[in-house]
This record gives structure tokens, sequence and C-alpha cells, in this order.
């Protein structure tokens, strides 16, 4: 063999070393299990489309929080789109620590109402039901949907029950109720004026009992009962009213159902994780601050704490407080404003138990002139407390130099 062909040949295989190594390492394919083994109830044939399934995508053990999450992709209750919609999300949650299970439900005009809800419900049975195989805790599995998969989502957070303890069935005898919804530019309302057509018409059909659309307009359907929600939505959607976000969060406040809503000017319908646009794609992170917030990234218990707050002797007459457990950089975090030195925070949004930081802020008087420059953060990093179970009252005394802008 010539010296060229023989530098040929090398090279060749050096390049060929270069595409293996550089080539994306795909990530395992997801196992599929079939809801129903023995058909789904009303299942009108045998085929794909009468067999609802679960996708499950599990984060490496390592990062795993024990929250789990059904994922509802939309389509008008008519396609499924279960990539952008599906597939990716799950595999951004799976980052997060968060198992997903993209659900495939059963879709109009083949199948309406009750169909897509049994599968829904199904499928928040069954990863309560294989929460240990799965690795996620009974008590944090949420529902996610995204546009009529919104809907469904919205429509299982309303509309859950306990279980049937006497089924022969193990997956029945567990509750549907999801422990939060967390709903992307959802169809909320069947009805008029900001109801979606298209998804009303490929769940009920041509002509709907007034009765049945009033009760899977969601908005209608929000209890005490119903879990805490986080929504997000584009003030410009054409495809499905920003409305639709706003009735639901209203009916929330209303119910006292904790929920969080962001909506953004821009953005089209359908925009999934968003990630060209560096605005609008900011929504998984505001949603991952709102599961850590609420305390579904981490298994900490939280505390009540109230207390007082000095500096230099002097009562902090306007700040903030913030408790940063050192045990779990997923949190939960609290934090609470400081009036006249004084704070207070409750149970349901307290300190981690356990060894945590304190950082304070001062945020200067409440007074006609200014008293600070900027707002000011007083060096907490040599300042700790450990939180216990029940109620906690601190003092915390800082000196007045150890300040940084």
């Amino acid at each position: 063999m010539s010296t060229w062909s023989a530098n040929l040949w090398i090279g060749l295989g050096n390049l060929a070393l270069a595409l293996i190594i550089t080539r994306p390492v795909r990530s395992a394919a997801p196992d599929v299990v079939v809801l129903w083994p023995e058909g789904a109830p009303g299942a009108v044939g045998q085929e794909d489309a009468d067999r609802p399934e679960l996708r499950i995508y599990l984060p490496a053990p390592e990062q795993a929080t024990g929250t789990g999450v059904v994922v509802c992709p939309g389509g008008a209750y008519a396609v499924l789109a279960s990539d952008h919609e599906g597939q990716q999300v799950a595999r951004w949650l799976n980052t997060q620590g968060v198992a997903a299970f993209v659900l495939k439900y059963r879709l109009g005009p083949r199948y309406h109402h009750p169909a897509p809800l049994q599968d829904a419900q199904r499928a928040l049975r069954y990863a309560r039901a294989h929460a240990s195989r799965l690795r996620v805790a009974e008590s944090r599995i949420g529902i996610m949907g995204f546009s009529a998969g919104g809907h469904l989502a919205a429509t299982a957070t309303t509309h859950f029950d306990a279980g049937d303890s006497a089924s022969s069935d193990p997956v029945e005898r567990v509750s549907s109720r999801p422990d939060f919804a967390i709903l992307c530019y959802p169809v909320i309302s069947l009805q008029e004026p900001f109801a979606h057509g298209g998804s009303r018409r490929n769940l009920l059909g041509e002509n709907p009992d007034p009765k049945l659309v009033e009760s899977l307009s969601n908005e209608t359907q929000v209890t005490d009962k119903t879990p805490p929600v986080f929504l997000f939505h584009t003030a410009e959607d054409a495809g499905v009213p920003v409305e639709n976000s706003l009735a639901f969060f209203e009916a929330c406040r209303r119910a006292h159902v904790p929920a969080e809503l962001h909506v953004y000017q821009f953005g089209p319908h359908g925009v999934g994780l968003s990630p060209g646009d560096p605005v609008t794609g900011t929504w998984k992170e505001r949603l991952a601050d709102w599961l850590r917030a609420s305390g579904f990234l981490s298994t900490a218990a939280r505390a009540a704490v109230a207390g007082t707050v000095r500096i230099g002797g002097e009562p902090v007459r306007w700040g903030m407080i913030t408790f940063v457990p050192t045990g779990s950089s997923a949190g939960p975090v609290a934090f609470a404003m400081i009036s006249r030195g004084d704070f207070q925070i409750p149970a349901e949004r307290g300190a981690a138990v356990g060894a945590n930081r304190i950082e304070v802020w001062d945020l200067g008087a409440v007074e006609p002139r200014p008293t600070i420059e900027d707002a000011r953060r007083i060096d907490g990093g040599t300042h700790q407390c450990e939180i216990k179970a029940g109620a906690n009252q601190i003092v915390v005394e800082l000196e007045a130099p150890k300040i940084k802008s």
C-alpha cells in the first residue's frame, strides 16, 4: 500500500473515531406501559388508537427528587403533539430530578368523553400504585398538560376520586387526585366566549349536553380540594385565548387554592419549551422555581418561623430575611418581609427543618427621604440556625459594619 493510501485510511479512521466520540449520546428509550392490559373501558377495537399507554422517563437515581408528573400532550383531542409537548418536556423534567410519564390518551372522533379523562385518571393511579418501583412519592405525583392536553390535565385536577377500595385491580384502589397541576397555554373552558371549538367538538361531538359542557368547563369546577396549580400562557395566543388561564387562576383565588400564573406578552400558541425565545422560554425556569418553592423538589419538612432582626442593636425597619437549607440545594428556601424588626413565616411555606443559613437584606427605612443608596445584604454567611419541627422563634443579631453593597 502506498504512503498516500495508508495516510488516507488513517485519516478516514480518525474521522470516523472523531464522529463516534462527538456524536451525541442518546438517552435510553423509555419503557412503554399499556394502562389497561385487558382492554380500556369502552374500547371500540384492538388497534393502537384503542390502547392508552404511558411512556416512562426516569431521571438518574442520584438526581431523583421523588416527584413524578403525568404529561398530557396537546392536539385539540384529535392528534397528540407527543414530541415537543411530550418527549422533549419529559427529558427536561428529568434534568430537574422529576420522573415523567407521557400519556397517550384516546382521541376523537373515535372516542369522546369520558375516555380521555379515564386514561388520565388511570395514569395517575398507575404512577401512585407503582410509586416505589418508579422512585416517586405517592404524595408528590402531579399532572401537566399543553393546550387540549391542558384541558385534560385541568379536568383531572377538578374531577377525581379516592379510588375503589373493593376493586380487584390494585391500580383502581388508589386515588386519582393529582398532588399538583401544571397547565401550559391550556384549554380551560368549553363555553363561550373563549372556548376552543375544535377541542370541544372532538371531545363532546357536535351537539353536546349543555350540562356536560358546563361540567367540563373547568373554571366552574375549582373547589378548596383542588391541588396547587402553575399556569403559563402568552397574551398573543390566537389559538387558545389567554382568558382560559386567567379564568382558572381567578377560580383558584376564589377557592383559596395555591396558584401561580405567568403571562408573557409575546409568543404564539403551541410553543412547547420555547427554546428559541429568550423571554418566553424562561417559563420552564419559573416552573422549576415554583416546584422548588412549593416543596415538590425536596423531601424536607417545613416549619413555621417568626422572630426579630436587629442590626447594631437597632431593628431592621424594612427588609427581607431568607432561610437557605444547607443540607440540600433543592430547598425549599423560605423568606419573609421584615417590618419594624419583626418577621413571620407560616408553616406551609416555612423554613426547611434542619440546618439553615440566614441571609438578611436591608431595604432602608420607610421615611419621606432615602436612607440607603441600594438594598444591602447583611453578611449572613456565618449566621446559622437549626429549624425544629413545630413553631420556631428566633432573634437575629447582626453587627452594623458587616454590610455588603
